[in-house]
């Protein structure tokens, strides 16, 4: 073969190998698309749980009572 032929070859299956990469890249994305939508569309239908009061929460702007408010819980909750 020829150093013309064996380029010609090379530079072939160059391109064959990157439309196949190309081809699956495009259905990989298309597929995954086509499932987030899906899945979104899913969720909405889901019904939307009501959102459960936390127990003992502590609504002070202060550091350390709520700190100690987590120390005395924890400590009710563990006794040791």
């Amino acid at each position: 073969m020829s150093i013309t032929e064996l380029i010609s070859k090379g530079l072939e299956l160059m391109v064959l190998g990157m439309g196949t990469v190309f081809v699956f890249l495009a259905v990989l994305v298309f597929t995954v698309t086509k499932m987030s939508e899906l899945i979104q569309n899913y969720e909405k239908n889901l019904p939307q749980p009501e959102p459960k009061p936390s127990r003992g929460a502590v609504t002070s702007s202060d550091p350390i009572a709520a700190i100690a408010a987590a120390v005395h819980r924890y400590r009710s909750d563990h006794p040791s």
